[in-house]
C-alpha cells in the first residue's frame, strides 16, 4: 500500500531479458534499510525487490506488467517515481494507492497556469466512470487532484490536473510533453463503488 507521495526519482541503469525483465534501478535510498522481498512503487507499479547493491535495487517485471504499463517504461535511462511501501503509523499525505495500473493515459496538452503546469490527458472507457472532478487519481504513482473532466464521444475521458512547482521538481511529471503516456490508477474508493453499482444493476 502506498500514498502517492514520491520519495525519490530512480533511473533504470540495466535491463536483462530473462523469462521476465530483470530491471536494476539506481536510487538515493539507503538500500541497507530495504529488505529483499520489500515492495517499492516504480512510477505507480508495485514491484518486489529481488536483489540490491550499493545505491541500487532490482525488480522482476512480468510480461503482464509490461503490457499494462506506459510505453518505454522499462528501458535503460528511464526515470521512475519511487515510493517505498507505507508503514503503520506513517502519515497518509496523498491518498490510498495500491500500485496496480488500471489504464494508460496520453498527455494531450501541457500549459503554464501561473507557476504551475496544467496537464490535459485522455484515457479510455475502462476508467472514464471513475475519474471525477475534485477526486483523486495517481499518475505514474503521484497522487493528484482532478481539476476538470470531459466525456469523449468514444466513451473515453479527457481530464486535467495541475502540477505545482514542488511536484514538478520532485517527480518526473514536470518533464512530460504532449504525446507522452503515463500509468493511471483510479481511486480505490471509486473502484469499489463502481463494483457495488455493477452488482446492484445485475440484481435488479
Amino acid at each position: 500500500m502506498f500514498t502517492g507521495i514520491i520519495t525519490d526519482i530512480g533511473r533504470i541503469d540495466r535491463v536483462d531479458a530473462r523469462g521476465d525483465l530483470r530491471v536494476r534501478v539506481a536510487c538515493g535510498y539507503d538500500v541497507e534499510s530495504v529488505d529483499l522481498g520489500a515492495s517499492i512503487a516504480c512510477s505507480g507499479v508495485c514491484l518486489t525487490v529481488v536483489d540490491k547493491g550499493e545505491a541500487w535495487f532490482a525488480v522482476d517485471v512480468s510480461q503482464e506488467t509490461q503490457n499494462r504499463t506506459a510505453s518505454g517504461q522499462w528501458s535503460v535511462d528511464r526515470r521512475l517515481n519511487l515510493e517505498r511501501a507505507l508503514k503503520l503509523g506513517d502519515e497518509l499525505g496523498g491518498h490510498i494507492v495500491t500500485g496496480h495500473v488500471d489504464a494508460i493515459a496520453a498527455v494531450t496538452g501541457v500549459a503554464r497556469e501561473g507557476d504551475s503546469i496544467r496537464l490535459t490527458l485522455e484515457a479510455g472507457a475502462e476508467v472514464a466512470p471513475f475519474i471525477a472532478e475534485k477526486g483523486s487519481v495517481a499518475l505514474d504513482g503521484v497522487s493528484l487532484t482532478v481539476n476538470g473532466v470531459e466525456s469523449l464521444a468514444a466513451g473515453g475521458v479527457r481530464f486535467g490536473v495541475n502540477i505545482i512547482p514542488h511536484t514538478a521538481e520532485q517527480t518526473t511529471l514536470g518533464a512530460l510533453a504532449s504525446g507522452d503516456t503515463v500509468n493511471v490508477e483510479i481511486d480505490i474508493l471509486a473502484r469499489y463503488l463502481g463494483r457495488m453499482m455493477q452488482v446492484r444493476a445485475t440484481q435488479m
